[in-house]
């Protein structure tokens, strides 16, 4: 047997209790324009309402306003609130940390942006969100105790990790061997050319490639010694 839709009544009762704030008739009957309801049965569900108690209402001058009953909602006690504003404080700081984080990530895309175009940008940006995400599941499960990488696979990554590190040095002498034959003779100051030019060092957005160089090795000194 198919499911009878919802009547009138019970989808105002039930947006009433969810607002739980003060409206009016006009305000009820723009927020379910989607159920197709009319102005005047919405009226009547609203006052059939206030007469069998279930929800609140006050007349103020010629317009009526209706309020779920609060008698309904459990309030918080000393304890349940300092219980939740202790919860506040720790996820306003799990929000910071996601800030962070993607603060780094808009880091990194800044320093991309004179080499791809913006849908490459936002190609890029997709992509960097859904790895430091599948890295953040990773580090859940790592934490429980779980293996999540063979050893091949681990060298397989610091192949390639060590390929991109071989070309971000080969760019970076590429870069300066250019920047210094451009700049020889150049009577402009150098660090307002740079700015004029829009170029931005690693330092300029917080990298550094040695730091990077230096992970790869204490990861290969590390299976050493294991």
């Amino acid at each position: 047997m198919a499911r009878k839709p919802d009547s009138t009544e019970a989808i105002v009762l039930k947006y009433v209790n969810e607002q739980n704030r003060p409206l009016n008739s006009q305000i009820v009957a723009d927020s379910l324009q989607k159920f197709n309801l009319k102005k005047a049965s919405i009226q009547k569900a609203l006052d059939s309402l206030a007469d069998s108690g279930k929800i609140s209402f006050k007349e103020n001058g010629k317009q009526k306003i209706y309020l779920a009953r609060q008698d309904q909602f459990d309030i918080p006690n000393n304890e349940e609130l300092a219980s939740m504003k202790e919860e506040n404080v720790k996820l306003q700081e799990q929000l910071e940390q996601q800030k962070k984080a993607i603060a780094e990530v808009e880091g990194e895309i800044k320093s991309l942006l004179s080499n791809l175009t913006l849908e490459q940008i936002q190609e890029k940006e997709a992509k960097l969100r859904k790895e430091v995400k599948e890295m953040e599941d990773k580090l859940v499960k790592l934490r429980g105790g779980v293996t999540l990488v063979r050893p091949e696979e681990k060298r397989a990554v610091e192949a390639v990790y060590s390929g991109k590190i071989s070309q971000w040095r080969r760019r970076k002498r590429m870069f300066k061997d250019l920047w210094d034959a451009i700049t020889e003779n150049s009577p402009k100051d150098l660090k307002e050319f740079k700015e004029e030019l829009g170029i931005e060092y690693d330092e300029d957005v917080g990298v550094n490639l040695q730091s990077f160089s230096d992970l790869l090795q204490h990861g290969k000194k590390r299976a050493r010694g294991q």
